[in-house]
């Protein structure tokens, strides 16, 4: 496998999990509006991944189908921290938080690349992942406003925090580090990232959920 196919699949996966984990909020979120909010965020991602695993699919010579939902856990290339379960609020914004900045970083990236098909669907996302960003973004200013919320938000972001630098590479990583330090307006602990195949075992249980109408129905299309 290629490094392009193997980048392809880490974006895809990445985004196809966090879908489903953000589909998990549809009909509980705190807010009407957190539904539909995280609904359409949902939507999006699987939307992404999609495309995504089409570019993938040319590459390796098989489908975007079969890439999503026919291979075992260990061959996918997710970062652990779109695999955690986290149905309490405020560990949910933070990985959205963390995970948007991380995305935000490594597309910029992809869109400087000298592979025009691969920046120009690269630049298509980021401009969709704007929304994405601004969500987040209003939800850590509505934490930070009141001292609960702070507290609980800052609690989530130092459990999440080696997770969310397993989402980019190392040359990568620092800039991560920066951005969300400014943000915060304090330093992050110093800690080793949660990288990449080391998955949590949440990630088993999805896929085994995710692919049941695909292995019900033999050959059943996205």
């Amino acid at each position: 496998m290629s490094r392009r196919s193997d980048l392809l699949l880490e974006l895809a996966d990445d985004e196809l999990i966090l879908g489903w984990r953000d589909s998990e909020w549809t009909g509980i979120a705190p807010f009407l509006e957190e539904d539909v909010a995280f609904s359409s965020i949902a939507q999006n991602e699987i939307g992404h991944a999609r495309a995504l695993y089409e570019l993938a699919a040319v590459e390796l010579g098989t489908t975007a189908d079969e890439l999503a939902f026919d291979r075992a856990p260990a061959d996918y290339r997710c970062a652990p921290l779109v695999e955690l379960r986290r149905l309490e609020w405020a560990r949910t914004i933070a990985r959205h938080w963390l995970y948007e900045t991380a995305d935000a970083i490594r597309l910029e990236s992809l869109r400087a690349s000298g592979d025009r098909e691969l920046a120009g669907l690269a630049a298509k996302l980021d401009r969709e992942e704007l929304y994405h960003r601004m969500h987040a973004e209003m939800w850590i200013d509505r934490l930070l406003a009141v001292e609960e919320g702070r507290q609980k938000l800052d609690d989530a972001l130092e459990e999440l925090w080696p997770y969310a630098l397993g989402v980019l590479d190392d040359e990568l990583r620092p800039e991560l580090v920066h951005r969300v330090e400014e943000r915060l307006g304090r330093p992050m602990p110093t800690v080793e990232p949660v990288r990449r195949g080391d998955h949590v075992a949440e990630l088993g249980e999805l896929l085994d959920e995710m692919t049941s109408v695909r292995r019900s129905a033999p050959g059943a299309q996205w």
